[in-house]
C-alpha cells in the first residue's frame, strides 16, 4: 500500500505511543490508494473455486476423503443397508387419499426384520408425518412427489423436538426419527410442503423470540405445542431427526417447506449430499440447519432458500445451556447457495458453542450476505474455531457480517451498545474465526462488525483476498482483534467508519478508490487507528 508521509509518520506514532483516543485523533486522516492493480484480472484468474464446480448437479458417486482439515474429525461413514426392498403401492392409499398409515407400518415392520429400502416410486403421493426407523432406507424414485399435509392433525401426537434451540414436544418433522440408528433419505424424489394458501402457513408459529413462549423451568414433557386447545403449532420441519447415529440424505429435492428443510438435531455421523432445496418464499425457510451434532459432513449441494441456507446452531439461552450439546466438526464442500438470507450463519443459537467448522469451495451466488455470525447476550456460548477456505462470492448485499446485538424490536435493552452490560454466563463469546482464499465479485458492502461491546470479538482473520464493492466497512464497532491481510479491495466509496474498536490491522492491503485516498471515521473511548503494514 503507497502511504503519503504524513500518514505514515501518524500511523507510526500511534504503533509506538499509548493508544490514542477518538478525542486525540483526527475524523479525516487519509492514506493515499493504490490505483495501479487490474482487478479483473484478480477476480478471473486466482484459482478460485468457480460455479460450474459446485452444486447437486455434479456430486460425484463416491464420497472423498477429508483432506487439509483444521482440526481432528472422524472420516464420515456412509451407512448400509440390507438387501431388502418393499414399496408402497396404490393399494396403500387410504379413503382420505393419503399413505400415512401404510407407509409407517412398512417402515416399522421391516425396521423390525433387520431393515432395508422403503420405496416410493414415481407418482404423487400425499401424507401426514412419516417415522423414521433404524437400520431404514427410505427411497424416493425419480419422478416421486411426497406432499405432505396441511392439517396438524397429521402431525400428532406431539413428539420430542427442538424449536430454534430450545427443547418442546411438537409436530417434529414431515420426515421424523428419534433414537434412530442408521437412517436414510435418498432417491430423485421430492419431499414438498402443503400449498402456499393452507391455513398451518397463516398459524401464529409462536413469538418471534422462542424464549418469550417457553418456561424453561417446565419440565420438557409439559412444553406442549400441538395447536389444540389454543396452544402454540411451531409448524414442522421438512426432515428433522433427533437423537440419531449415522445419518443420510442424498440427491432428494426439497420444496416448498413451512419451515426449515433439513435439520438434523443431536446427531452423530451426518452425510448430507446432492440435496436441491427450493424454498424462497417461506419465512423462515432455513436450507441446512445443523442443531447440535457431531461429525458432519455436508457436499454439493444446492440451496436456494426463504431464510439462511447453511446454518449451525447448538441451543438457546438457559435451556440450550442446561442441554449443554455444541456444534462440531463440521466440513461444508463444494456446495451452492443463491437465494437466501445468508450463504453460511453461525448462530443465532449458540448456548453449547459452535466449533471446528471448515467451509472451503463453495460459492455463493446471489445470498444477502456470504459469511454471517449471529448471537445475542441471552443467547450463551459463542462461536470459535471457524475456518473459510477457497470460496467465491457474486452479487451479494454484504460479504462479512458479525451481527451480536440483534434490534431493540425483539431484544430490548439487550441490543443496546452503551453502556455495556455485566457479563453473565449467557454472554456469548465470538472469537478465532480465519477467512482465506477468496473472491468477491461483487458486492454492496465488504462487511459490517456489531459485537459485543463487554467481550468484543478477538481473532479475525480475513486474508488472501480480492474485493469489489461499492462501500468497506457499513460499520466497525466494539471490535477486538481483526486483521486484514494480503487483500485488493476495489471500493466506489472511500470511507472506513469505525467506532470503539481496537486491535485492528490492514497488513499489505491495496485499496483501490476513485478519490485515492481513505477517510477514516473513528470514534469511541476505546478507539485506535488501525495498524498500517507494508
Amino acid at each position: 500500500m503507497k502511504t503519503t508521509k504524513k500518514f505514515s509518520l501518524l500511523i507510526s506514532a500511534a504503533i509506538l505511543a499509548a493508544p490514542l483516543c477518538a478525542s486525540e485523533m483526527m475524523a479525516d486522516e487519509t492514506i493515499e490508494a493504490d490505483v495501479n492493480k487490474d482487478i479483473n484480472a484478480l477476480v478471473e484468474n486466482n484459482g478460485i473455486v468457480g460455479r460450474d464446480e459446485v452444486g447437486a448437479l455434479v456430486m460425484p458417486k463416491e464420497i472423498a476423503p477429508l483432506s487439509g482439515l483444521p482440526f481432528k474429525m472422524k472420516e464420515p461413514k456412509r451407512t448400509s443397508f440390507r438387501n431388502v426392498e418393499i414399496g408402497v403401492t396404490r393399494t396403500d392409499i387410504d379413503k382420505r387419499g393419503m399413505i400415512t398409515e401404510a407407509l409407517n407400518k412398512i417402515i416399522e415392520d421391516l425396521s423390525k426384520k433387520g431393515g432395508g429400502r422403503v420405496m416410493v416410486p414415481a407418482g404423487h403421493w400425499h401424507t401426514g408425518r412419516i417415522t423414521l426407523k433404524s437400520n431404514i432406507d427410505l427411497h424416493l424414485d425419480e419422478g416421486c412427489i411426497l406432499e405432505f399435509s396441511a392439517d396438524i392433525d397429521d402431525y400428532q401426537p406431539a413428539v420430542f423436538t427442538r424449536h430454534e434451540g430450545i427443547e418442546v414436544m411438537g409436530a417434529g418433522a414431515f420426515i421424523y426419527a428419534n433414537k434412530a440408528k442408521n437412517i436414510a433419505l435418498t432417491g430423485r424424489g421430492k419431499i414438498v410442503g402443503p400449498p402456499m394458501e393452507v391455513e398451518m402457513r397463516r398459524l401464529r408459529n409462536g413469538n418471534s423470540v422462542v424464549e418469550k413462549d417457553i418456561d424453561y423451568r417446565l419440565p420438557v414433557e409439559q412444553r406442549i405445542c400441538d395447536g389444540h386447545d389454543g396452544r402454540t403449532f411451531y409448524r414442522p420441519k421438512s426432515f428433522a431427526p433427533i437423537n440419531c447415529k449415522n445419518v443420510l440424505v442424498e440427491g432428494v429435492t426439497f420444496e416448498r417447506s413451512v419451515l426449515w428443510n433439513i435439520n438434523p438435531i443431536y446427531c452423530e455421523n451426518v452425510i448430507i449430499r446432492g440435496v436441491t432445496v427450493n424454498s424462497v418464499g417461506v419465512p423462515s425457510g432455513d436450507g441446512i440447519d445443523i442443531s447440535s451434532c457431531k461429525n458432519v459432513l455436508i457436499e454439493y449441494s444446492t440451496l436456494n432458500c426463504g431464510d439462511d441456507c447453511f446454518t449451525l446452531k447448538s441451543g438457546r439461552a438457559e435451556d440450550g445451556v442446561r442441554v449443554g450439546r455444541p456444534t462440531e466438526n463440521v466440513v461444508i464442500r463444494y456446495c451452492l447457495a443463491e437465494k437466501g438470507h445468508g450463504g453460511i450463519t453461525c448462530g443465532s443459537e449458540t448456548a453449547a458453542g459452535i466449533k471446528n467448522v471448515y467451509l472451503h469451495n463453495c460459492v455463493f451466488d446471489g445470498t444477502r450476505t456470504g459469511f454471517r455470525f449471529k448471537t445475542r447476550r441471552n443467547r450463551g456460548g459463542g462461536i470459535w474455531d471457524i475456518y473459510y477456505d477457497n470460496v467465491r462470492l457474486i452479487d451479494v448485499n454484504e460479504a462479512f457480517t458479525w451481527d451480536l446485538l440483534g434490534s431493540r424490536m425483539y431484544m430490548g435493552e439487550l441490543a443496546q451498545r452503551n453502556p455495556p452490560l455485566a457479563i453473565t454466563p449467557l454472554t456469548p463469546v465470538v472469537k478465532d474465526i480465519r477467512i482465506s482464499n477468496f473472491v468477491i465479485e461483487s458486492a454492496d458492502r465488504m462487511m459490517s462488525m456489531n459485537t459485543i461491546p463487554e467481550v468484543p470479538t478477538t481473532g479475525v482473520v480475513i486474508e488472501n483476498g480480492t474485493v469489489r464493492t461499492n462501500r468497506i466497512f457499513k460499520s466497525m464497532n466494539d471490535v477486538g482483534g481483526l486483521t486484514l491481510k494480503n487483500l485488493t479491495i476495489q471500493a466506489t466509496d472511500n470511507t472506513l467508519n469505525i467506532d470503539n474498536s481496537h486491535g485492528l490491522t490492514f497488513d499489505n492491503v491495496s485499496f483501490l478508490v476513485p478519490t485515492g485516498s481513505l477517510k477514516y471515521n473513528i470514534s469511541g473511548d476505546n478507539a485506535e487507528m488501525p495498524i498500517i503494514k507494508r
